[in-house]
This record gives C-alpha cells, sequence and structure tokens, in this order.
C-alpha cells in the first residue's frame, strides 16, 4: 500500500469509528424505532455523522485515486465507506447488518412499494394526483387518470366533506378492479388554517412603509388598518423583527412592536400589481416559533373516516416530534395506516432527523417536501438547496419522498407549459413519487410529466455531490 492510500485509509478508519461511536451514543433513538427500520434508522445516523464533518478534501483525494468519493451512496453510507477501505488494501469486514449498494437499493425500494403499492413501470417515480370536488361525481374521469398513469389519489381534507371523499374512493376502487390497476389513497389532513380575516370589507389597500396591525379575528377593532387572523393566540406570540408574509409571500411585513392582543406591522415589499390584503389569504411566520396545535379539533374529527377509509394520512404543519406523537397517539392500533410526514416550515427542516427517528416508531413512513409553503417560508432563494438536503437525509433513512406543489402547474391550469417548469420537473425525477395538484388539464400533465421523467431519470440516477458540513446534521450531532 502506497504513504497516499494509507493516508487515505487512516482518514477513512477515523471516519468509520466516529459512526460507531455515534450509534452508541443514540440507543436511546434506536431502542424507539420499529423493528423493521432499525438498519434503516443506523444508516441515518451514519450518514448524519458523516455530513457534519467536512470531507471534501478527502472526497477529491478519493476521486483523484479513481476510487468512490461516496457521493450518492446516502442508502449505503457505511457499507461504502468499508468497500473503499478494502480497496486500499485494507483487511476490513463489512457487517452483516450494514447495508451495500444492492441491499441498500432494494431496502429503498421495497420501502416505496410497500408505501405507494405496485407500479406499472420502473422507469417514473409513483405519480401522485390530487382529487378535485367534480371527481366524486365523474367516475369516467377517475378510471381515466388510473389509465393514464396515476397511482396514489389524493384526497385534501381542507376540502368538501365526508359524502364526496367516501364517493371518490368508491370510483377508485371501481376503476381498480375493473382496470387491475392498483391506487392507494392518500387523505390530507388540513391542519391548522392561518388566514387573514377583514372586518366588514374584501380587501385592505396597503403600500411600503404603511403601518398596520395583526389581530385575533375575536379582538377585531374597527381601525381599518387592522388585519384580523383566524387562529388565536397568535399576535401576542410574535416579536419584534420577525418577518410576517401575505398571501404566499406576496406581501411582507415586519413586527414593530406588540401592543396588548394584536402586533403593529410595516410593510416593507409589495411583490403584485394590486396592493390589498385580500379576505381568507394565507399568512405564514416564517422567523417565529409559535404554540400552536399541528394537529386541529378538525383533523382528529376526520381521522375516524381517514383510518376506516385511508391506506395513508398526511400530516401538515409538522414542526416538531411532539407533533408526530400526537397523532401517531391519535391514530391509535391502526397499523395498516401508514404516515406522511409534509415539510413546510423551516421548524421541520431544522428537524428533519428527529422527526424521520420519531416516525420511524411505526412500521410506514414517508416524507412530502410540500415546495409552496415551504419556498414561502424559507425563501425561493433557499429552496433549491434544502430540497436536495431532504431527498439526502431521506434516502439516508430509506424514507420514501414525494416531490410536491407547482409541478408542471401552468400547463396543469392554461395547457401551457412554461420552460423553467419544464425544468423543475426534470429534478423531481430524483424523488420517489411526484404530486400532481388539480387543474383543469390534468390527463395532458399527466402525459407530458411522464415523458419528461422517463427521459431524465435515464440521464441522471444520481450526481457527484461533495459533501460540505450539512447545518440539519451538525446541529443534531451537537444537540
Amino acid at each position: 500500500m502506497t504513504d497516499d492510500f494509507v493516508k487515505l485509509s487512516n482518514e477513512l478508519s477515523k471516519i468509520d469509528d466516529f459512526m460507531v461511536c455515534t450509534e452508541n451514543d443514540f440507543l436511546y433513538l434506536l431502542e424507539k424505532v420499529h423493528p423493521s427500520n432499525l438498519a434503516n434508522a443506523v444508516n441515518l445516523l451514519h450518514y448524519l455523522s458523516l455530513r457534519s464533518l467536512d470531507i471534501r478534501e478527502l472526497q477529491d483525494a478519493l476521486h483523484a485515486a479513481g476510487l468512490s468519493s461516496m457521493a450518492s451512496s446516502e442508502s449505503h453510507i457505511r457499507g461504502q465507506l468499508l468497500a473503499i477501505m478494502q480497496r486500499l488494501g485494507r483487511e476490513v469486514q463489512i457487517p452483516e447488518k450494514v447495508f451495500r449498494y444492492e441491499t441498500g437499493k432494494k431496502s429503498l425500494a421495497k420501502k416505496s412499494t410497500v408505501l405507494f403499492g405496485k407500479k406499472q413501470t420502473e422507469a417514473v417515480p409513483y405519480l401522485m394526483i390530487t382529487f378535485d370536488t367534480g371527481l366524486a361525481d365523474d367516475y369516467a374521469k377517475v378510471k381515466n387518470l388510473l389509465q393514464s398513469g396515476m397511482n396514489i389519489a389524493r384526497i385534501n381534507c381542507a376540502h368538501d366533506d365526508e359524502s364526496a371523499w367516501f364517493r371518490m374512493i368508491q370510483h377508485i376502487k371501481r376503476a381498480s378492479k375493473i382496470t387491475g390497476l392498483g391506487c392507494k389513497i392518500y387523505m390530507d389532513l388540513a391542519g391548522p388554517k392561518i388566514r387573514t380575516f377583514l372586518k366588514d370589507k374584501e380587501k385592505l389597500k396597503v403600500e411600503e412603509g404603511q403601518i398596520i396591525y395583526l389581530s385575533d379575528e375575536a379582538n377585531m377593532e374597527d381601525d381599518k388598518l387592522t388585519v384580523g387572523c383566524t387562529v388565536t393566540g397568535i399576535a401576542e406570540q410574535l416579536n419584534t423583527g420577525e418577518t410576517v408574509l401575505f398571501d404566499d409571500g406576496l406581501i411582507e411585513a415586519r413586527v414593530e412592536k406588540i401592543e396588548s392582543a394584536r402586533a403593529k406591522l410595516q410593510v416593507l415589499r409589495i411583490s403584485s400589481k394590486k396592493p390589498f390584503i385580500k379576505n381568507e389569504k394565507g399568512i405564514n411566520f416564517p422567523d417565529s416559533s409559535l404554540l400552536m396545535p399541528a394537529l386541529t379539533d378538525y383533523d382528529i374529527k376526520c381521522l375516524s373516516f381517514i383510518n376506516k377509509h385511508a391506506d395513508i394520512v398526511g400530516y401538515s404543519f409538522v414542526r416538531n416530534t411532539k407533533d408526530i406523537l400526537q397523532l401517531q397517539e391519535a391514530i391509535g392500533k391502526n397499523k395498516d395506516l401508514s404516515l406522511v410526514i409534509k415539510i413546510e416550515t423551516p421548524e421541520a427542516v431544522k428537524n428533519l432527523p428527529d422527526l424521520l427517528f420519531c416516525g420511524m416508531r411505526q412500521e410506514n413512513i414517508g416524507v412530502m417536501i410540500a415546495r409552496g409553503d415551504l419556498a414561502v417560508e424559507i425563501g425561493f432563494e433557499r429552496m433549491s438547496e434544502i430540497q436536495e438536503e431532504i431527498l439526502w437525509i431521506c434516502e439516508a433513512a430509506h424514507v420514501p419522498v414525494i416531490w410536491a406543489t407547482q409541478v408542471l402547474e401552468n400547463l396543469n391550469k392554461s395547457g401551457v407549459a412554461t420552460r423553467s417548469e419544464v425544468t423543475d420537473a426534470a429534478h423531481a425525477a430524483l424523488a420517489d413519487c411526484v404530486m400532481i395538484n388539480k387543474g383543469t388539464h390534468i390527463i395532458r400533465t399527466i402525459e407530458v410529466l411522464r415523458d419528461i421523467l422517463t427521459r431524465s431519470g435515464g440521464h441522471h440516477v444520481k450526481k457527484r455531490f461533495t459533501f460540505r458540513p450539512l447545518t440539519i446534521a451538525s446541529r443534531f450531532m451537537t444537540k
């Protein structure tokens, strides 16, 4: 073995020791995961330990030596590291419980099949289609969706009612039986609806630099410059300097002062030709840690129906492990109901490893990157970086990922695709499942998306990345 190879081998050995130490340090987490997820959870710990380090120089040296740089080895990270050491001439054994390339790939594929069912072709990710109200009474279109490539039907509990949901599900089951094509039923919990409320008016005209007020709906004053919030107790939880966003981030304001049960805001930016805060528009608080249950009374009521009729439940506005445990307790002993954790807040991104370990206490889980809300919360400039990090960490945990929101949105609504959304859709090939929202041109959108994913999937299974420290991993390792 040359001196350079000895040096590389020694560096890898130190990292391996660190991985094993990390596994021992977090035994209390591993003891709580479902037995079928234990090896996956161990692999996640190994990956997080590695990604808390800066190994870019080591990767370059490995690459220059004609060896694997460990990029794209998320599903079998310690197995890959030990295999490189063997190539360097070091006498090490790869433990049977440690994933290798083939076993890691098979494990993730198996988890995807259990969660999403069998699909017609392996060439493209699973396709999840959002149902609109009209599909409750349109069996022919439901059957057409299934034949066009739908693998999972998404029903949003924020819309319609149990009667409409039941009819949708009956159409899906009937079409599935006739065509022989499987389709999982995914139901999204509505979660807390943080919306604007304007007293005695439909919209409030604002301008940059203007002072407005945010208050509870119940404590609205007659002040024409007051915007109500549909969730009680939000305003007094805010802090000076924090950002408040209205209408998907089109209007940005900053908290200037907290006055009793209302917050004084200054409008900083208006990114719309129509400078109005309208009624029933979303409000986001990207800088704030709010004490607010992710599971509402309405959600708990919906769970009775979901437990009986759905295969998967989607959990909105998850922020911490308490939220996960609350839902798992509400679900009870229904082992057939899988859980999808929706990542749509900065807090959920920060806590992603903990959310995964907590979720893995039950057998089948997935993650949805809810890119619409997440982009508003963290900023569009960070979306590309964050969604890649979520994909990497979830692959290390062997947790399937759903790429959601605004996929070919213009094509779906107008029938014409934009160049940027086609490029964006191609990146969705990196996920295990892609969600399409409801739209007028849904069948055409499915056809175009399948074509894009088939072409792009053949070009890049994965790319070579260098491993600078991930903030998510470093934060987890030092807590």
